[in-house]
């Protein structure tokens, strides 16, 4: 009646609805093939340079020591250490010229996490507030459903934390609330001292590869327990005294509303077979393990894939605990030996999966970090080998599926690598796309605790990627 009210105001009849309907949803599904995607983030700043916006013809202090290799895509030419994504370019594009302000990783996790430059009020680095922006990933948890009783977002295989301990800014729903946090999969213990594709490809960026180390990548456990069937679970008053029981195993939660929706989520979990199946790494053939390597970044994607085939709207991926990408010193080895490798074989990899199973039209894959690197290469003081330092000023951001012309080159930098110089684009207009590949219109909004409505968009899409 509301919505036959409102549509006479504007001197229309309710036979005029189903048409308005059809045109706000085609304004949707015209502009992207896309219904899900996974947000691969690199800690740490991957280099441009290093990557995917080399310099081959600057000088020396510029360009650094990785040679460019063609890609099946003429005129395109990325780093050498990437030889398998060279040979898929036809699946995926670059935007050269994303840029924002900050030099500080704090501020640009926070930026590239929410998708807004601008810092909140009362913006803390050290820690994440309550008045901090809504991530990306909680946006899309309040505002689309959830799917075969998963959360709509996921955030694996760890919350990202400082080598000191402190927890990255940017991550949760901040203003949203802490009932609307993403759900985070913690796959393995935190752990200050090392760094990259565990067990693999672990290192510290002083000391090189690092062989005795503790990390283990576990799957969140779904098993019932012992002696409790499917049946007696779904019981309400069994179900009552088994969470009791099981309090302490749940996660801590911080309000009785957040307990209240991880318990839901929990039961449901707990009895899905299918979502058993999305976590169980264990399970999955030797093939598929060496195809995505096996490691850390590997198994995380084949995960990603697998809770994006169940139904989960947007799996945010971290490759790389504690600021793994952050490159200050022997940028060069570190990169070739322990960071590009394992992520050339598992992107790579994702992208053939999802090829084969007919989910890559229909999933958008975006990479990025908090901000690119200096265009000078410099040292440390006492550090033996260079790298480079913190740069917002541009960085490349790769995508690839949900409907992304491959091939295509979005933006340019100038001729050192340095600024944009063509096409700029914001943090705003990387959270607009993903926002549309979701299907999330462009006049939605969420409500804080005082039921204010505020705007999910704050850019447009990225004209030229679809």
């Amino acid at each position: 009646m509301i919505q036959a009210g409102a549509v006479g105001l504007l001197g229309l009849g309710t036979n005029h609805l189903d048409a308005l309907r059809a045109v706000a949803a085609d304004s949707v599904r015209a502009k992207s093939n896309a219904k899900r995607v996974i947000y691969i983030f690199l800690s740490g700043g991957l280099a441009q340079h290093e990557s995917f916006d080399m310099k081959p013809d600057a000088p020396q202090a510029i360009r650094g020591e990785f040679k460019p290799i063609k890609t099946k895509t003429p005129g395109i030419d990325i780093c050498e250490h990437l030889p398998m994504l060279a040979e898929r370019s036809q699946r995926w594009a670059l935007v050269r010229s994303l840029t924002h302000p900050y030099n500080e990783h704090s501020d640009g996790h926070l930026a590239m996490f929410t998708g807004r430059t601008m810092m909140p009020p009362g913006f803390d680095r050290s820690k994440p507030k309550l008045s901090d922006w809504p991530s990306m990933a909680a946006i899309t948890g309040a505002v689309k459903p959830s799917v075969n009783n998963l959360p709509p977002a996921v955030i694996l295989p760890e919350r990202l934390v400082h080598r000191t301990g402190r927890v990255i800014p940017g991550q949760a729903a901040g203003e949203m609330g802490s009932s609307h946090d993403p759900w985070f999969v913690e796959a393995s213990p935190f752990d200050a001292k090392t760094y990259g594709a565990y067990p693999q490809y672990t290192f510290h960026h002083a000391q090189g590869a690092i062989k005795d180390h503790q990390r283990k990548f576990e799957a969140p456990s779904l098993s019932l327990p012992e002696g409790v069937s499917r049946q007696r679970i779904l019981s309400r008053q069994e179900l009552l005294r088994t969470l009791n029981q099981q309090r302490r195993a749940l996660e801590t939660a911080a309000d009785t509303e957040q307990f209240d929706r991880h318990r839901q989520n929990a039961i449901s979990m707990l009895t899905d077979g299918k979502i058993h199946r999305a976590f169980d790494l264990a399970g999955a053939s030797p093939k598929d393990l060496e195809r995505y390597g096996q490691n850390s970044f590997g198994w995380s994607l084949l995960m990603a894939r697998r809770l994006v085939e169940a139904g989960v709207h947007l799996v945010q991926v971290n490759l790389g605990n504690n600021e793994s990408w952050d490159t200050h010193q022997a940028a060069f080895p570190n990169l070739k030996n322990f960071l590009l490798p394992p992520t050339d074989r598992a992107v790579s990899a994702l992208l053939d999966d999802l090829a084969e199973r007919g989910l890559l039209d229909e999933t958008l894959i975006v990479m990025a970090g908090e901000f690119g690197r200096t265009p000078k290469v410099f040292k440390l003081p006492k550090a033996p080998l260079a790298g480079r330092d913190h740069w917002g000023a541009v960085q490349t951001v790769w995508f690839a599926g949900g409907g992304v012309r491959g091939g295509t080159v979005i933006g340019s930098s100038d001729k050192i690598g340095g600024y944009p110089a063509s096409d700029p684009q914001r943090p705003e207009n990387m959270a607009a796309t993903i926002y549309q590949a979701l299907g999330i219109p462009q006049t939605a909004v969420w409500k804080d605790a005082l039921d204010r409505p505020h705007h999910v968009y704050y850019g447009r899409p990225i004209e030229g990627l679809t």
